[in-house]
Order: structure tokens, then C-alpha cells, then sequence
């Protein structure tokens, strides 16, 4: 605390990103923010204002780099000129506020436009980017060659992985910085197992209790009481589950990436709804997250295949629409929600990171989880967690469910080991020291811009190992 205090002396250190609330960058940044602030320095968050268009191009490109196609769509002419557009028009805005000499962390590719315009504000510019393909394709490359002419003008680059950095990012700067949890928040703090039933019970998500008077409360980020009072819109053909029946869980956005619908098939069709277990898949509201225009499309498509599941099998299966109203809200019942599952699953096709793994293995739940991107960073394969080699192979990832819930025994100590893998590597402790190492590196150089000059694109990068350890520097 005190080396980033007199490191940032007379700088305000800006991160700015595309949503307040909704994913794992606003998750991020609210902790960030408020333990550095916590700790005296002056760091500030700010968010960039964009309209359909704009953030249709931005999910196109980060659908492309995790090489999908999404929406069938291009980058071409067109959608540069909406993209640079309403960068312009957030850069005149910033441009208020931001002074050279501050710091700005950019984050994702919604903000990679800003990073050219700032530099030559005066501003020392950092570009993080959450997400990426381990075996780029052709549309990996397209969406870099979009983002090239601004990312290169940055002082330095932070990928999850080193695969992740296209080729052309060696002569800059980069440093790996995995993401991390704020094991108080709203979201990781502990929570009594009557306090976890109440809440679920009063949002809809599982059957009333017995009436204990136990209130659905939980502590808010700023430390005073707070209430769950809103409650989910759940689809559901049957009755909610009780208490003490085993719920598979999984917890993401409604995006095609996160497979909520393979998820969802896997568990009819491969033999785990006849354990008697429930599936639960929960995500936000789709009218709360303002930039991930593909949600809604993506809720009525697992309805649809929903709607369309036999009688019997479609009354195990449960959609939760999370409330988005008040976020500290929405972190107590998706608190409440991991607490509660017996296993959690997250079957992405393409993963840069995926914090709801590191959350749910904080709560001492076995994951079932895809084999790819930072999840594969996250789980020891069969210690503290099971890994799915194939994301499309849903009778392996029915298997591997179903091995869990028959082995309540393994699937107790493969919890107990996640929890203890989080509390070594994924806390914010070491995500910190990771990015105040990075500025360090940068102000001892006199050619890394941090003073508001430009950086040496040749010199050498800030070196940062992930966790894994198995990845190298290029």
C-alpha cells in the first residue's frame, strides 16, 4: 500500500470498462476500486456510454476472439466507422476529466478505441483485455486486426494467458495478470445455511421452509445490513425444489459461449435428472446488462428447448431471471444460490477466464467445468474439480455430474480442496501486488509513458507467470 502510494502520488489511476454491473469486469472493478481508495489512493472507475450499434460491433468482436461466429456479421468498413464513432464522442467526455499524467486501464475491447486518444492527452494507457482463444482462427484474427491500430499505441498490455496475445502484442509490454475474488463481498461472504435457504426461498428459487423466522439478509459491500426483497422471475413446469434435494447449478450470462442449452441437455438426456436432482440455471435479468445485446436471444432459445422437453424432465428444470435493481442484491442470491448447489457446473465453449468457477470453488462446491481457457488454470482435474476434456461432449459432462452426485463423499473433498486453491491463488491480494508490480515496472523504465511520454514499443516487457506456471513468457 504504501510503495502504490508513492508510486500514484499527485495521479489518479482511472479504469474504465463498458458496464457497471453484470460479468466478471464489473465484479472486479467494484473491489478493486474500493479496496485501493480503502488503502488511500486515488482510483476511480468509469464507464463508457454506447448505443445498439456500437455494442453489437463490440459483441461481434469479442465473440470472434474466442473464434465464434456470433451474430454472422463482419468487421468491415461499416462497423469501424460506428465503433470509432462513439469512441470519439466518450473520449470528449474523459477528456474533462482525465489529466496527463493519470494512469487509465482500459478494459476489453469496448475500450480499446480510447487508448490512442488518451495517449495523446497526455495519459499513460494501459489495455487489459479478459478474453481470448487458445487455437486462434480466422475470426480471432480478424477481431485482432480490428483492435491492432488502437491496442499498439498503448504503454502496456495485460492478457489472462499468454496465449492469448496475438502475435503482433510482442514488441509491446505485456504482462499476464490473472482475475481474482473479494472473498467479503456480497457475493463470497460467508452465509449461514438458514440464511441461504431463506433467501432462496424468498426469491422463488427453492421451496418455502418451516417457517423458522429466519430473515433472507446479508452484509452490503459498505459494511451495513441489507434485505433481499426482490425476487427472480423462474421458469418452472413443476414444483421448486425442497431443501434437502440436490441441485446442479450454473450461474452465467445468457450467452451462447456459456452453453447454458448444452447444460441443460446434458442433464435431460444423459441420466442425471433421474437421480431425483433439480437443474438450475440462473442468470441476470436480460434487461441489466446494457452492453450484451445477444441476452435475450439467447434466454428465448433455451426457453424454447425448454418448453420442448418431455413433461417429466422439463419439471426439473428451473430458469432464474436474477433481479439487476440493486447489485449487492443480486451478489446475495447468487451467493445464496452456489452455497446451496450440490454440484456447480460451467460448461463453456470458450472461456478467457470464468470467475463464477473461482466463486464457487471459494464455497467448497465441486465443479464440473469445460477444459478450456483460464478454467483449466482454475481446476486441478480430479482434486479440486472435474474437467471436461470436449465442451460439446454432453454425455461426458452428464457423466461427470452424475459421478459427483452418486459420491458424496469425493465430491466433499474435491470441495474442500477448491476452496484452498482459491485461497492461495485467486484472492485479491495477489491480483493487486500483480498490477502495482506491472506500474512499477513501467515507472522504472523512462521510456514506459507512465510519466506521459510516449513508451518504447521495443523494450522489454513486464514479466507476469499465471498461476498455472505451465505458460511462459514468448
Amino acid at each position: 500500500m504504501e510503495r502504490a502510494r508513492r508510486l500514484l502520488e499527485g495521479r489518479v489511476l482511472w479504469n474504465i470498462n463498458s458496464t457497471p454491473a453484470g460479468g466478471g469486469v464489473a465484479e472486479m472493478l467494484r473491489f478493486f476500486v474500493a479496496y485501493s481508495r480503502g488503502a488511500g489512493l486515488d482510483v476511480r472507475w468509469a464507464v463508457i456510454a454506447g448505443n445498439p450499434d456500437f455494442f453489437a460491433v463490440t459483441k461481434r468482436i469479442h465473440n470472434f476472439l474466442h473464434g465464434e461466429p456470433g451474430d454472422g456479421g463482419q468487421l468491415g468498413r461499416r462497423e469501424h466507422e460506428i465503433y470509432v464513432a462513439v469512441t470519439r464522442e466518450n473520449a470528449d467526455g474523459f477528456f474533462a476529466v482525465v489529466r496527463p499524467g493519470d494512469i487509465v486501464i482500459l478494459h476489453d475491447p469496448q475500450t480499446a478505441g480510447l487508448v490512442p486518444l488518451l495517449k495523446e492527452h497526455g495519459a499513460s494507457v494501459i489495455w487489459r483485455s479478459h478474453v481470448g482463444a487458445e487455437t486462434p482462427n480466422e475470426r480471432v484474427h480478424a477481431a485482432w486486426e480490428f483492435l491492432r491500430e488502437f491496442v499498439t499505441a498503448a504503454d502496456a498490455c495485460v492478457f489472462t494467458r499468454h496465449v492469448y496475445a496475438p502475435p503482433w502484442a510482442n514488441p509491446l509490454r505485456t504482462a499476464v495478470i490473472q482475475p481474482s475474488i473479494d472473498a467479503f463481498s456480497p457475493k463470497n461472504q460467508d452465509l449461514e445455511p438458514e440464511v441461504v435457504r431463506a433467501i432462496l426461498a424468498h426469491v422463488g428459487v427453492i421451496a418455502a421452509d418451516d417457517g423458522t423466522g429466519v430473515m433472507p439478509v446479508f452484509t452490503r459491500y459498505d459494511g451495513s445490513p441489507g434485505r433481499v426483497d426482490r425476487r427472480c422471475v423462474v421458469s418452472r413446469s413443476g414444483p421448486p425444489p425442497r431443501a434437502d434435494e440436490p441441485v446442479v447449478t450454473q450461474v452465467s450470462r445468457w450467452d451462447r459461449l456459456k452453453d447454458p442449452l448444452g447444460v441443460m441437455m446434458g442433464f435431460a438426456e444423459h441420466g442425471v435428472v433421474e437421480t431425483g436432482a433439480h437443474l438450475l440455471l440462473a442468470g441476470p435479468s436480460v434487461e441489466g446488462v446494457a452492453d450484451d445485446p445477444e441476452g435475450a436471444v439467447v434466454f428465448e432459445e433455451v426457453r424454447a428447448a425448454w418448453n420442448a422437453l418431455p413433461a417429466e424432465k422439463r419439471a426439473r428444470v428451473h430458469l432464474a431471471s436474477l433481479p439487476m435493481d440493486d447489485i449487492d442484491e443480486n451478489a446475495a442470491i447468487v451467493n445464496a444460490i452456489q452455497r446451496h448447489a450440490t454440484v456447480i457446473v460451467q460448461k463453456s465453449i470458450q472461456e478467457g477466464f470464468g470467475l463464477t468457477v473461482a466463486e464457487a470453488m471459494w464455497k467448497s462446491r465441486p465443479v464440473v467445468a469445460s477444459d478450456v481457457g483460464g478454467i483449466k488454470d482454475q481446476i486441478e482435474d480430479g482434486r479440486s474439480g472435474v474437467l471436461v476434456a470436449d465442451p460439446h461432449d454432453l454425455r461426458a459432462f452428464g457423466e461427470a455430474v452424475l459421478g459427483l452426485l452418486m459420491d458424496p463423499e469425493r465430491a466433499t473433498a474435491i470441495g474442500a480442496r477448491a476452496r484452498e486453491r482459491v485461497r492461495k491463488h485467486f484472492l485479491v491480494d495477489r491480483h493487486a501486488l500483480q498490477y502495482l508490480a506491472l506500474l512499477e515496472n513501467l515507472s522504472n523504465d523512462s521510456g514506459s509513458g507512465l510519466d506521459g511520454r510516449p513508451g518504447d514499443r521495443g523494450g522489454a516487457r513486464a514479466r507476469q507467470e499465471p498461476v498455472g506456471g505451465e505458460q511462459r513468457d514468448r
